[in-house]
């Protein structure tokens, strides 16, 4: 009996491993391929880094994917230079420079950086606690993990758990993820490993 329910648990893994998509890079380390520009400011790619940065006019930018992502799990690594004020978009449309959809937030120091911000909506939906803010490592690479599911959003920093946050808005969202460049000028951010598993 043991044998046959041993049996029977291997062969429901096997399905559930079968079942779940791939992980897919977003970026290839190349070019902007996949990816849509949104404004002037900059977005480039240099020593297969993925680059943002403030261009003259100190505007708004975003570097959209070309699809649509509903339930997921994204994984990438950031480097903060000079002002990081960045932020990962999910379930997000835009139209020039204006955005709707929810952002995990990527800013300096004791800014919120994983906590979620609704554009064009109700603004902060969950900012970081004080005693959370020590993990981000300004200057040095950082890895973010964001779970989307339904009306569920879990983000990680550095393998803490930033956010959990449940919200029936966010699970009517539909749209593709982004790439921030906060007004005000003098921001850079440098963007790699930025890997999906659709859900």
């Amino acid at each position: 009996m043991r044998t046959i329910f041993l049996i029977a648990l291997a062969l429901v893994f096997a399905i559930i491993a079968k079942a779940q998509s791939p992980v897919e890079s977003l970026f290839n380390g190349k070019n902007l391929d996949g990816w849509k520009i949104y404004g002037t400011e900059k977005w480039f790619v240099e020593d297969g880094l993925l680059v943002c940065e403030s261009g003259p006019d100190k505007q708004y930018g975003y570097l959209a994917t070309d699809k649509w992502y509903d339930n997921f799990v994204l994984e990438l690594e950031f480097k903060q230079e000079a002002n990081g004020n960045s932020g990962v978009f999910f379930r997000s449309t835009i139209e020039g420079t204006k955005i709707k959809g929810w952002q995990v937030e990527v800013a300096p120091p004791n800014h919120d950086t994983g906590g979620i911000y609704e554009s064009y909506g109700r603004g902060w939906l969950y900012q970081i606690p004080d005693h959370q803010e020590g993990f981000l490592k300004m200057g040095e690479w950082n890895k973010m993990k964001i779970q989307v599911v339904g009306n569920r959003v879990t983000t990680w920093l550095n393998g803490h758990q930033m956010t959990d946050l449940t919200d029936d808005k966010i699970g009517e969202g539909k749209g593709s993820i982004a790439l921030q460049i906060h007004d005000g000028g003098g921001i850079k951010v440098r963007w790699r490993n930025l890997a999906i598993q659709k859900l």
